[in-house]
């Protein structure tokens, strides 16, 4: 009743070579890690961006919502 859930197959050999085989940097060795990287950094310059813009607006006196 449970053999779909305990026996799994173990993939971490597999992965091991995957990630030690290649000669990028850690944080883009894995499938998807490049689109997890690049959306963190967008998402890292827009709040940037935004406080910065914010912090002039309140600065220039001019309340943001304005």
């Amino acid at each position: 009743m449970l053999n779909s859930i305990v026996y799994k197959p173990n993939h971490v050999v597999e992965k091991q070579k995957l990630v030690q085989s290649q000669h990028l940097p850690i944080y883009y060795r894995l499938p998807r890690s490049k689109l997890y990287v690049r959306s963190y950094y967008a998402i890292f310059a827009l709040g940037m961006a935004s406080s910065a813009y914010g912090a002039f607006q309140l600065i220039k006196g001019k309340p943001a919502g304005e």
